[in-house]
């Protein structure tokens, strides 16, 4: 029989960076990533999705597409006592994220499955809450990255922005919230496909400093509930002569939420 001890020290291997690999900090060191090297690595729109989630102890919460698990861990470890899923179709994907969830101690909150946001056989409406981050470039614009799996993160391959819209909307309750973080000039799209479905839409620009346009958002609406569409201030990311703003250190290091609302 395998000693305790050894069934450990095997899974510590399994958990730690390999060759090729880095560990980063995100919300100030209180979750840590193992990401490859080059290739597919989360980025602040990450860890902005995951913080504008309205979720509360005891709720499900399902990311599409999940990756190398950063959002669905950000959001475990910020509001605790939720039940994340993650479901993704890349083995390398499904491998990094399981070896995340174990190296932030998180198992017991957030699960990783190998599925595709076009399959929609379970049972309607199971989550509270539901995250995606869509890759930002249909099939056919734009190079595709040289890395597998960054082109995969990055280009609609094999999906569409419909499909992962009708993803959100299949898997969420009614009156549960659905975030997506996307390109601003790919708003329309967005809206189209939520149209008489999802309503109270909440848009919040991210500016990368004041002044200049905002090239990511993010969306938020209620599923089954009708209201209009409201264009929140936004959030500047970086200032003049800082690196962040207190509005993103606040997110990105100390770990607060990113309330979608008007504050004007």
């Amino acid at each position: 029989m395998e000693k305790l001890s050894d069934i450990v020290a095997k899974q510590f291997a399994e958990t730690m960076p390999e060759e090729g690999e880095t560990i980063d900090d995100f919300l100030g060191g209180n979750v840590r990533l193992i990401q490859p090297a080059s290739g597919y690595r989360i980025s602040m729109d990450t860890v902005m999705l995951a913080a504008s989630v309205p979720a509360k102890a005891g709720q499900r919460i399902l990311e599409g597409g999940v990756g190398t698990g950063g959002a669905a861990i950000c959001l475990a470890r910020r509001v605790s006592g939720v039940y994340v899923n993650g479901v993704e179709r890349e083995d390398e994907m499904i491998s990094y994220a399981r070896r995340n969830v174990a190296f932030n101690g998180l198992e017991e909150n957030v699960q990783i499955h190998k599925a595709c946001i076009t399959d929609l056989s379970d049972e309607e409406g199971q989550y509270d809450h539901v995250m995606v981050n869509p890759p930002y470039l249909a099939e056919g614009h734009g190079i595709r990255p040289p890395s597998e799996n960054k082109g995969l993160a990055h280009m609609d391959l094999g999906t569409t922005l419909k499909d992962w819209m009708r993803f959100c909307v299949y898997k969420a309750k009614v009156k549960g919230t659905i975030s997506i973080v996307y390109r601003a000039d790919r708003v329309d799209e967005i809206i189209a496909h939520l149209h008489r479905r999802v309503g109270e839409l909440k848009i919040m620009p991210l500016w990368p400093r004041v002044g200049v346009h905002a090239k990511r958002v993010i969306i938020q609406g209620r599923k089954g509930v009708r209201g209009a569409a409201t264009i929140l201030p936004g959030i500047p990311l970086h200032g003049e002569v800082e690196r962040y703003t207190p509005e993103a250190k606040a997110v990105l290091w100390d770990g607060k939420q990113l309330e979608l609302k008007d504050f004007a």
